[in-house]
């Protein structure tokens, strides 16, 4: 992931304080009193935003709460009668600047794109701490003299201190599953997919990026996001474009060409500052609508993005979520003359949609119930064409994943897990991964007690079963009790002998799946015992998996066990870490100090085995110019060599 410099951090900051224009000149003819109202009204706004993106928003509430600990005060200096001295007013014009800022923030984690605050989630905490200062700066030691201000308004300004101040002391607590997915999504070529489909169904669920209107709001959100970065951070923007392409094919979207998809309309293009009304925008592509059309419950939508919410099996109104009492579409005639009025109006060209997006999909529900049926034939021919058949349909779209678990496909398919066909049982664990992908299918397929067969190939299957297997262990592992269930059925060991012994897929798969796995306090002590530490460190060396994050953060993950950082603390593994710390990648600096900081809190030997390798040096230059969460490991690694005395 592309991390955002100090250099744009301060961009970006001195953009947010400035609020968009307003210099001194303008502050010192400013109106005290409008000021104070400027002030109570940016609070009030705030506090009308309906919700904020998950990924942030507890540090939101807490911010927003601290900027209401400020408003007794306003108003009591509102309503003096009295003067307000210069050094209160200059006070108030700093909060004014932080006020501002922190209302840009806001506002971007209410409805900025989902998959930046997620991907950029430490240059976005960056904001907050810079946001926190500036209050702070405007706050702390506030001159009450010679003011009539009452005690119980001093004592929420100080209470806004002190937890200002708590804020500023607090060490950032990093999402350890989300920023490991977005790792892997993002290092994964398109040929190494078996485990990328669960992945995603996870961080949609995460970032709320299931249903068509979630992911149109997230593409306007992604223009407007391009429109202002106007041609910088483009890796990062590539990264963005890429991961919303893969969010709509996991949602069953056909996207032929995202980063196209993403651009700016051409008539946006044109007149940036175009104010289109809102009603000629469809509610689910955002877009201006050329064929609207009304269904059953009054609200108008273009007819090729309903109809395709319709495809999907939905039987609700996506605006409203009201059932549909039908699902006739009625041209909305006079919308449509209006919209082309206005067009003409203002020189707006619109594009023609293509007439094949009304083109439903194929319905295979006839196909999969005699599938179904053939899986229990007693042909072993019937058998292998009916599974592969299915194996086939349960990777096309979510619809087959739920049609042929609705017919019954589940328990049959375990069924034959067993069986001693390798064709049958590659393609039997192979169709249960797809199946997987759906949320109900999980908790249907661990009902069925699919888990201890899937184990069992994954032991004894042909390589390509047992690469489909370690993938269908961490689909199945998302949910949290069968972490525990996998872990108590022996699965952890059978997935280390692949990460051992397998191929460049299998060992793919089986780090991932341990990751998740290790989630579990439980299986990291399982792990540690089947002997993960050194097959983690081939990991390390090999150039060609290319996964030393991931391993880095199993090994984070295994280092907060006692017996882990016995094993972890062997000098190869320290040397390791120190030489990443020297030349590795931002990320995987970051993730190498992680380790290095849980091993040297728990047992400070480790600093001077670290020391003897010269992390003294490298440590320093982190502290200097690495990223943000790298320079807070390495300082904390000094705090710890100077409390130790290791160093003056």
């Amino acid at each position: 992931m592309e991390k955002v410099s100090d250099a744009d951090l301060s961009r970006e900051a001195a953009t947010a304080a400035d609020g968009g224009g307003g210099g001194g000149d303008k502050e010192s003819e400013m109106d005290v009193d409008d000021l104070v109202l400027e002030l109570l009204v940016t609070v009030e706004t705030v506090q009308s935003f309906s919700d904020y993106r998950r990924t942030q928003r507890k540090e939101c509430h807490n911010l927003i709460r601290r900027m209401k600990l400020a408003v007794p005060l306003l108003e009591e200096i509102r309503d003096l009668e009295i003067p307000v001295p210069d050094d209160v007013c200059a006070r108030l014009y700093r909060l004014r600047t932080a006020f501002t800022a922190a209302k840009k923030l806001l506002r971007c984690c209410h409805d900025g794109s989902k998959i930046y605050l997620a991907l950029e989630s430490e240059a976005v905490m960056n904001r907050f701490h810079f946001v926190n200062e500036k209050l702070t700066q405007a706050v702390d030691g506030m001159p009450y003299d010679g003011l009539c201000i009452s005690d119980e308004a001093k004592e929420q300004l100080e209470l806004m201190c002190s937890q200002l101040k708590r804020a500023k002391g607090r060490t950032d607590t990093q999402d350890m599953e989300l920023a490991m997915d977005l790792m892997v999504l993002l290092s994964q070529k398109e040929e190494d997919r078996n485990a990328n489909s669960c992945i995603l169904e996870r961080l949609a669920k995460k970032l709320d990026l299931h249903s068509l209107p979630d992911l149109g709001a997230e593409a306007m959100a992604i223009k407007m996001l391009i429109k202002e970065r106007s041609g910088q951070n483009i890796e990062s923007t590539q990264q963005i474009i890429s991961l919303l392409s893969k969010f709509k094919q996991n949602a069953g979207i056909e996207d032929c060409d995202g980063l196209n998809e993403i651009m700016l309309p051409k008539y946006l293009e044109k007149c940036p500052s175009l104010m289109i009304p809102n009603d000629f925008l469809c509610p689910i592509s955002l877009e201006i609508m050329t064929d609207p059309v009304i269904i059953a419950t009054g609200q108008t939508y273009e007819r090729s993005s309903i109809q395709k919410w319709l495809d999907a099996g939905h039987r609700n109104c996506p605006k409203t979520r009201q059932p549909l009492a039908h699902l006739s579409l009625a041209p909305n005639y006079a919308l449509r003359n209006v919209i082309s009025q206005w067009c003409m109006k203002n020189k707006v060209e619109l594009m023609k949609k293509d007439s094949l997006v009304n083109s439903k999909p194929k319905d295979h529900k006839e196909e999969i119930e005699t599938l179904v049926q053939d899986l229990s034939s007693l042909h072993l021919d019937v058998q292998r064409k009916a599974v592969k058949r299915i194996r086939m349909l349960s990777k096309e779209n979510p619809e087959n994943r739920i049609l042929i678990a609705k017919c019954g496909g589940v328990p049959s398919l375990v069924s034959l897990l067993s069986y001693p066909d390798s064709k049958i049982q590659e393609n039997t664990v192979t169709a249960l991964l797809n199946l997987s992908i759906d949320e109900t299918n999980k908790q249907l397929i661990t009902k069925a007690g699919a888990i201890p067969p899937i184990i069992g190939v994954l032991k004894g299957g042909t390589m390509e079963a047992r690469e489909n297997s370690a993938a269908a262990l961490f689909s199945l592992s998302m949910l949290d009790e069968n972490k525990v269930l996998i872990g108590d059925l022996n699965g952890i060991p059978p997935l280390i002998d692949l990460l051992q012994n397998g191929t460049l897929t299998g060992k793919k798969d089986a780090t991932i799946a341990l990751f998740n796995l290790c989630l579990n306090s439980m299986n990291k002590t399982r792990a540690i015992k089947a002997g993960i530490v050194k097959p983690l460190l081939q990991v390390l060396d090999d150039k060609q998996l290319a996964m030393i994050d991931e391993a880095l953060s199993i090994i984070l993950l295994l280092s907060t066990q006692s017996d882990g950082r016995a094993e972890i603390g062997e000098l190869s593994y320290i040397e390791k870490l120190v030489g990443y710390i020297r030349d590795g990648a931002p990320k995987t600096k970051e993730c190498a100090l992680s380790v290095l900081l849980e091993l040297c809190t728990h047992k400070p030997s480790f600093l001077l085995v670290s020391l003897q390798f010269g992390v003294y040096e490298h440590l320093c230059e982190v502290a200097e110019s690495g990223t943000q969460r790298a320079q807070r490991k390495a300082n904390s690694l000094l705090q710890l060599m100077r409390k130790t005395g290791q160093i003056l």
